[in-house]
């Protein structure tokens, strides 16, 4: 992480900024403020998470993308223009994201992710990976947690979306609370009067640490373990769903293609078996309609998971409130969503 100066907000900004300044306070404002973020991959999500990261005020945002505007891509996210077909989606979404709010700098980056060296990512505060495959999210999350770097991935397939994030062994952060009001010690009316009260017009700020491990300890769970196979009731199907879909881009190079919904159903499938036998776990775990819910994003799922992402994003910068640890799965054919912890306690 590259070293930064105290950011100063201008009176232009706190009038720009001045809703959330006063929603969480002018040095968190100052700490977004300062802070530079990778966001790879520009598809439905990508776009969600521009968009808000941008709206929020950080210092500069970098688009890094490789591909080229598909006509699903027009259709996945709304920064791309539709004459856009045939360029650079990074590039194509330039001008849009930049019009969101011309005091953050944005970037845009056509080459591959996977072509950038370590120093590259060095130059961020927070890297964000979308549409990346799972050995390109554990290389470059082990290297950000080596310096401090804040991690966040995230994917959308169909109905499904899920966000994971890595702040470090020791993140640091505030939280506004009540305020407890202690009683007088010469209080004489009964022993209820000397309880401490909580004021409902009072709030303080209370200091706080959390612990994240890495993306490669929390997608290697080690499910024969008896406390594991005890927890296993109230685990989510949700993770063991993004085992899959992760191996499936490993093994094809993309995600399930509508195109070739019967071919890739079968492979699904398939996949289903081999990753949670490789586990030590039935099959039956996932039920076999998961398949017809995890096709192309979904631009009201992309919503929602952009929002939850650039929601933790923004408090991971800013320092304000606790961050979910680590895992968000969605499901959009319930409408709802649940955050979970994987690895080592």
């Amino acid at each position: 992480m590259i070293e930064k100066e105290d950011p100063v907000i201008s009176e232009e900004e706190a009038a720009q900024y001045d809703r959330q300044i006063r929603l969480w306070g002018l040095d968190a404002q100052k700490r977004l403020r300062g802070s530079r973020v990778l966001l790879a991959g520009v598809g439905g999500l990508g776009a969600e998470l521009a968009k808000n990261l941008i709206l929020a005020g950080v210092k500069g945002l970098t688009l890094l993308d490789h591909e080229q505007v598909s006509e699903e891509s027009c259709r996945a996210q709304f920064l791309i223009p539709v004459s856009a077909q045939g360029q650079n989606r990074a590039q194509a979404s330039l001008e849009r994201a930049q019009n969101l709010n011309p005091m953050v700098e944005v970037h845009a980056d056509p080459d591959r992710v996977e072509d950038k060296p370590d120093d590259f990512f060095l130059q961020f505060d927070a890297v964000c990976l979308t549409g990346c495959s799972r050995d390109l999210m554990v290389r470059v999350d082990q290297l950000c947690s080596q310096h401090n770097i804040k991690v966040f991935c995230g994917d959308v397939y169909g109905y499904y979306g899920y966000t994971f994030c890595n702040l470090g062994q020791e993140h640091n952060y505030v939280e506004e609370k009540p305020k407890v009001v202690k009683p007088s010690s010469d209080s004489s009316d009964g022993p209820e009067a000397k309880k401490a009260k909580v004021d409902p017009n009072e709030t303080t700020m209370v200091k706080k640490t959390a612990s994240f491990c890495t993306l490669k300890a929390a997608l290697e769970v080690d499910w024969t373990s008896e406390k594991a196979k005890a927890s296993l009731k109230r685990t989510p199907v949700d993770y063991f769903l993004l085992h899959v879909l992760l191996k499936f881009r490993t093994d094809k190079g993309r995600d399930p293609d509508p195109k070739a919904c019967a071919e890739d159903s079968r492979l699904l499938k398939q996949i289903r078996d081999d990753v949670l036998e490789a586990m030590g776990l039935s099959g039956d775990l996932l039920a076999d309609d998961f398949i017809s819910y995890c096709f192309s994003e979904m631009s009201p799922v992309c919503a929602v998971v952009g929002g939850v992402l650039g929601q933790e994003v923004v408090k991971a910068l800013s320092q304000r409130d606790a961050p979910h640890r680590n895992f968000f799965f969605f499901d959009g054919r319930k409408g709802n969503g649940m955050v979970d912890y994987f690895g080592p306690n």
